[in-house]
């Protein structure tokens, strides 16, 4: 429970009074990887039905926590102690799904795991000397430790529901492959002993694949290298069949939480933008940027990749031209902005295309007059990154800032670096705003220079700083790299594996 306090005003005196209101129902889930894989951010492409089951429901007024961990058993989820942190939380009402049996199959007592149950739903127990834990143990046997989590739910006022592992995506004679004598029918079994409610998502969901076939399943529910998890729309489909098996359930109000039109949009991508200038932009069927392959090397199921970058501009003239901010508006929590300028930033500030920015990254300012008569303030290389830094941070998005490209230049046989120029400021405004920053600059020169230039030249189709398909390719794969090193930055769960 819950207090409101509330301030009434009557005849020019105030009261105050308080109000109980009722803390809304939890609805958790607890499992092993099928439920909720890894940290729950789908990395590698692969998802629990834990995570997207909460879209179904109405969330004011219920709430619903994933406490699922990858690599449980109905045993260890318990010795590890996560299942004393759900039931010292439970209170009346709440509900408790319960999905365990992939582990269970495991070794009772060995060096990596010792995660293994006793087979069945008896009284057996084997007592050992837990070779990994080091410490004397009583093993039981499945149904014991579901029995247990039962009890204990309902102990506190909570409403257990048991949930049938789902099936793997296993296949014979054209249908998925079933072992309903073991843990789904020990688990449907310990409900029955039990006299509560579940849902045979394993038979649910083997009738569902069987009507896509094999080949339709393998690639789109499930990925070829993993045949226990799930891809996100594997994770949705598991998850909209547990909710149909919740709203065939008799005599029990979990149903009344459950949206009647859910939107299922899952999982939420995390949304990548860029920005820079033409050695990053798409380009067209002979120049193009690093940006327009950057796709090739990130989890495409999590991220979104927009590239805003636009042939020749500046950090100056990406600004003053309004494609900044056109792309502010749209930035929120937990996008990323990727940032690559210089090569347009060495023009004169008070010339030819009005496109330079000052050198460096101090406070100086210029003011120029254009042909038009306007007047332009223009700053210097590292005001404009450390602005795009700011307003980026102000969205709360994240701003990774690199180095530009390199040309295919090669005075004294090597590479030519802006380590003392652009690379420099780059460096310097990140550091100067805390952002993170990538030396593409070096990290290319670097490939290129174990290449050959005679090998480089082929990346180069008509100068010396657009490159061509092969050419954005590598510097895109660089870019993966970059950001898969970096530190404490999140985004780097999202890259590919760019070998």
């Amino acid at each position: 429970m819950y207090k409101i306090f509330i301030l009434i005003s009557l005849f020019g005196i105030t009261f105050q009074t308080q109000l109980t209101a009722k803390e809304k129902p939890v609805v958790y889930t607890i499992g092993d990887s099928t439920v909720k894989n890894g940290r729950g951010d789908g990395s590698g492409g692969l998802w629990g039905w834990g995570d997207p089951i909460a879209l179904f429901f109405d969330t004011m007024k219920v709430k619903v926590e994933n406490q699922a961990l990858g690599g449980t058993s109905s045993r260890t989820f318990q010795t590890k102690g996560l299942w004393e942190a759900v039931r010292s939380k439970l209170k009346k009402g709440d509900y408790v799904l319960m999905q365990f049996g992939h582990n269970d199959g495991s070794a009772l007592n060995d060096s990596s795991r010792a995660r293994g149950t006793i087979k069945g739903v008896g009284e057996e127990h084997e007592e050992i000397d837990n070779i990994l834990t080091r410490e004397h143990e009583t093993v039981h046997s499945y149904g014991w430790y579901l029995r247990k989590i039962v009890r204990e739910t309902k102990e506190k006022g909570a409403i257990p529901i048991i949930i049938t592992p789902i099936p793997r995506n296993d296949w014979e004679n054209g249908k998925v492959k079933r072992t309903p004598e073991s843990y789904p029918e020990w688990a449907l079994e310990v409900a029955r002993q039990e006299r509560i409610q579940a849902v045979d998502l394993n038979l649910l969901m083997s009738k569902r694949l069987g009507t896509y076939g094999e080949e339709k399943v393998t690639g789109r529910f499930f990925y070829s290298r993993d045949h226990t998890h799930t891809s996100a729309e594997g994770a949705v489909l598991a998850a909209s069949l547990v909710v149909e098996g919740l709203k065939s359930l008799s005599k029990l109000k979990i149903s009344k939480f459950l949206l009647a039109q859910p939107i299922i949009q899952f999982p939420v991508k995390k949304r990548i933008f860029v920005i820079g200038d033409s050695t990053v932009a798409n380009g067209n069927d002979t120049i193009v940027g690093w940006g327009k392959l950057l796709p090739s090397y990130f989890d495409t199921s999590r991220v979104t990749i927009h590239n805003k970058a636009r042939g020749g501009r500046s950090s100056r003239t990406f600004l003053n031209e309004g494609l900044w901010n056109e792309i502010t508006p749209q930035l929120r929590k937990g996008d990323y902005v990727l940032m690559q300028f210089g090569h347009n930033d060495g023009a004169r500030p008070d010339a030819e295309k009005f496109r330079g920015s000052l050198k460096g990254t101090g406070e100086e300012t210029l003011e120029v007059v254009k042909p038009d008569g306007t007047k332009e303030v223009v700053h210097t290389y590292g005001w404009y990154i450390k602005k795009y830094i700011q307003d980026t941070r102000a969205k709360g998005a994240t701003p990774i800032v690199f180095s530009q490209i390199p040309r295919n230049e090669w005075p004294d046989g090597k590479v030519e670096r802006v380590s003392a120029s652009y690379g420099k400021w780059a460096k310097e405004a990140a550091e100067e705003t805390g952002a993170f920053f990538i030396d593409l600059n070096e990290l290319v020169a670097r490939k290129y220079e174990g290449m050959g230039k005679e090998k480089v030249k082929t990346f180069f189709p008509g100068d010396h700083t657009h490159t061509n398909f092969l050419g954005a390719e590598l510097n895109a794969k660089t870019v993966a790299e970059g950001v898969k090193g970096l530190k404490n930055c999140d985004l780097k769960a999202y890259v590919n594996d760019t070998k």
